[in-house]
């Protein structure tokens, strides 16, 4: 097993395996560019998202800036659209369905680390295989993420649901609710109720 199997696999893994250095350091050179492109300039912002995130759908828009790990470890549906400010640290996976909304400033954070330092920090003494580990992230179809929303490693967002506006992620999300807070906790079920069209101010 390789570092990124082992990464994939949620083993520690050594972030500096020189392996994953260099589809990082990749990652990060396209992020730049992809930061450096206008609106505008759809066949360049094509070409370079077809190679920071190979598996994901080529119908996604991302309003820039981003900021991705490693690429390579996300997989995003049709539809998918982000606001500006969009962190994927994608040291695990990150799956995202279809017609899925990001907010501005949502981070989806996959890497965890040893809570005590001895464990953390890199030392001749310390002979453990790595100083991270992985949880994934899944975020099922139709949901929404409002601005500085943050989700950590290990959570599932149910199909349907809509994270409030600085929601701190922690747990699983179950489908159809609105959930908010630190740490984020459900409200309720989103219903029939909900329909925009019942409120009639907005027409």
């Amino acid at each position: 097993m390789d570092e990124n199997e082992r990464m994939l696999s949620g083993k520690l893994t050594n972030p500096r395996d020189p392996e994953l250095l260099k589809r990082q350091r990749l990652a990060h050179r396209l992020t730049k560019m992809y930061n450096d492109t206008f609106d505008d300039e759809t066949e360049k912002r094509t070409e370079v998202l077809k190679q920071l995130l190979p598996n994901s759908s080529e119908r996604i828009y991302l309003q820039g800036p981003i900021f991705v790990d490693y690429g390579t470890h996300i997989k995003i549906g049709d539809r998918f659209y982000g606001n500006t400010n969009i962190t994927f640290l994608d040291s695990g996976m990150i799956t995202i369905g279809d017609n899925v909304l990001l907010g501005p400033n949502v981070s989806l954070v996959t890497p965890m680390h040893p809570l005590r330092y001895e464990d953390r920090n890199f030392s001749a003494h310390n002979d453990l295989p790595g100083k991270e580990y992985t949880k994934p992230i899944t975020i099922e179809d139709n949901c929404w993420l409002a601005s500085n929303v943050t989700v950590v490693g290990g959570v599932t967002i149910g199909h349907g649901s809509v994270i409030g506006a600085g929601s701190v992620v922690t747990h699983d999300i179950p489908a159809n609710s609105l959930a908010v807070g630190n740490p984020c906790r459900v409200l309720r079920k989103i219903t029939d109720q909900d329909d925009i069209r019942l409120k009639k101010e907005l027409f």
